[in-house]
């Protein structure tokens, strides 16, 4: 049994700052390191399949928020107790040709968005899914997927990679398994059924249980630390269209340890008044038993089921019974758009009300609904500057529909928790793929409009912290600069402190023409690139559908238009930076 650490590829290497290189020269070089980095992983691959007592076992992940890694590392950890020599890196560190040197791969991948790779296995995926890619004959591997089955592609990513790699001729060690967001028993299950057909000793090494775990470790989404929430502080004007919260939370003795760029689950409670209305409207009683619930109707609902969002079932089988000529179009026409319109402000209760009375059974209606999950956020705090706290920045997100006060689940629920002995269940989910640079002199900028601002006020924290002396340049946006610029007088002190170099406001509605942050970068463009050009990490954080693709293509057109490169030349520049890991992004 091997005593030494799963090992872990490191980033690709990187051109020194004061190097005399040009960016051909530079790209050049980082090709060629990146090369023998490659050429290195297939020695090391080989050198562990050649040892009869430690087989090699490639373990490759996929994640935007780190719950891929999360298992990627349990894996790595069964792997290593059951006499394997597990090697685990991103999908981007790995290269065609240090694939077609593997002999047994673990792939280990999350969806993002509407059916998308993450951002560390898109670069993978493209080389993958070309027609150049290698075949892979030799090459026998197991894909375990997370997704969300609230999401119409659910599990996608998982699913091409798998089929991609049986279309090389790579042979399936075990059938692909697809978890939902409550994955952490379903993945150990199959890790623990998986990993022994990998193993081809005549002498098989029994998977070995998880290594017990720590106390911080113990606190998770099924077992949240009740923490005391102690400063819950409006941000936004009272002119603003929004409701955007401070929250900091007692670390107590929990033993929790978090890092600038992580996140924090938080288990909601279901508010009473929609509870309550929902049972009235399926005539029980808040007493009622749950058939498979040993608790009544009131507190399985109010803690255990997923009520505001109407999960694919509910409305499913509410289009059944409904009678609804518009609703019953948009679900069996197929028309997401559609759909989507038609749901935009309504929750499970508004389709409730389709159905005429008594035609729902309440067990039945229980039978459709989706365990409550944890909201994960941005942490906006630095552990360095807060010890033993834990902050976050959150909108609260209250609507009016159909006469009815609509309410966000977790964030309504935080804002409304103001009294003294109020607690909120928290736990850290790790994200590995988005912190502050190691090096200190390495320059940062940031694009965070809105809420997304929260782990650039936690990277700037970390960063005086530190004494970092790298120039630091955020990107802020929102409506309205008199109610809307959240955190003006940190961001002013830490300017004054020179900590924040540069400050670039974008409020869109201040002006007749409609300004944004990808506004603000397209006018610095030549300074931007110089940044970039000098070692610069480039982070985003903020809404994925509209804002990261704004940014990113105008990320691109700066590096066309201030660095004199085509547009073949600028994507491959865009991507010379996701693999150094100098363009991350925290999206939702």
């Amino acid at each position: 049994m091997s005593s030494q650490p799963p090992h872990t590829l490191k980033n690709a290497p990187f051109i020194p700052d004061d190097a005399p290189f040009n960016i051909d020269q530079r790209a050049w070089i980082n090709g060629y390191l990146t090369g023998l980095q490659s050429r290195l992983f297939d020695i090391e691959a080989a050198a562990g399949a050649s040892d009869g007592a430690a087989q090699s076992l490639n373990i490759l992940f996929g994640t935007q928020t780190g719950n891929a890694e999360q298992v990627a590392e349990e894996a790595a950890e069964l792997a290593d107790n059951s006499g394997f020599a597990p090697q685990v890196a991103a999908l981007d560190e790995v290269s065609m040709e240090a694939l077609t040197a593997m002999e047994r791969l673990v792939v280990i991948v999350s969806t993002y968005g509407e059916g998308e790779m993450p951002d560390n296995a898109e670069l993978f995926w493209d080389a993958l899914s070309a027609t150049t890619a290698p075949r892979l004959e030799q090459l026998r591997y197991a894909v375990l997927a997370l997704g969300d089955t609230s999401y119409e592609h659910f599990c996608h990513a998982g699913k091409l990679i798998d089929t991609r790699m049986e279309q090389l001729g790579a042979q399936r060690l075990a059938a692909r398994i697809d978890c939902d967001v409550d994955f952490e028993d379903s993945a150990t299950e199959w890790l623990n059924n998986t990993l022994p057909l990998a193993d081809d000793r005549d002498v098989k090494t029994p998977v070995a249980p998880s290594p017990t775990k720590s106390k911080e470790a113990s606190w998770t989404r099924k077992n949240p630390f009740p923490s005391k929430v102690i400063e819950n502080r409006l941000l936004s004007g009272e002119d603003s269209d929004k409701e955007i919260r401070h929250f900091a939370f007692d670390l107590g003795d929990s033993g929790i340890e978090y890092e600038a760029g992580d996140a924090l689950g938080v288990m909601p409670v279901n508010h009473t008044s929609l509870v309550g209305a929902l049972i009235d409207r399926l005539g029980a009683e808040v007493d009622d038993p749950v058939e498979g619930f040993d608790d009544s109707l009131a507190n399985v609902l109010t803690h255990q089921l997923e009520i505001m969002t109407p999960s694919r079932d509910v409305i499913t089988q509410i289009e059944q019974r409904a009678k609804h000529d518009e609703f019953s179009h948009v679900v069996r026409n197929g028309d997401k758009e559609a759909l989507e319109s038609f749901l935009w402000g309504r929750d499970t209760l508004d389709l409730l009300h389709m159905v005429p009375e008594g035609k729902v059974d309440p067990a039945e209606f229980v039978s459709w609904l989706r365990p409550l999950q944890h909201r994960a956020y941005s942490i906006s705090s630095s552990p360095k500057a807060h010890p033993g706290e834990v902050h976050l920045t959150v909108a609260a997100v209250r609507w009016r529909f159909a006469k009815r006060e609509h309410r966000g689940v977790a964030s309504t629920w935080l804002a409304d928790c103001t009294d003294a002995d109020d607690t909120a269940g928290i736990f850290v989910s790790r994200n590995k793929s988005f912190r502050v640079p190691e090096d200190n002199d390495a320059p940062v900028i940031m694009v965070g409009p809105g809420t997304g601002i929260a782990p650039f006020r936690a990277f700037l924290e970390e960063r005086r912290e530190r004494g970092a002396r790298g120039k630091n340049w955020l990107f802020f946006g929102d409506q309205h600069r008199h109610c809307d610029f959240i955190y003006e007088e940190e961001l002013s002190a830490l300017s004054e402190d020179s900590v924040l170099s540069r400050l670039d406001l974008a409020f869109s509605r201040d002006q007749s023409d409609k300004i944004y942050v990808q506004h603000r970068m397209l006018r610095h463009a030549e300074a931007l690139f110089r940044w970039l050009e000098d070692g610069g990490y480039f982070y985003v954080c903020g809404d994925a559908t509209r804002m990261a693709k704004d940014v990113d293509a105008a990320l691109l057109q700066v590096i066309e238009s201030a660095g004199g490169l085509d547009n073949d030349a600028a994507i491959e520049y865009v991507n010379t930076l996701k693999r150094e890991k100098r363009y991350l992004r925290d999206v939702y």
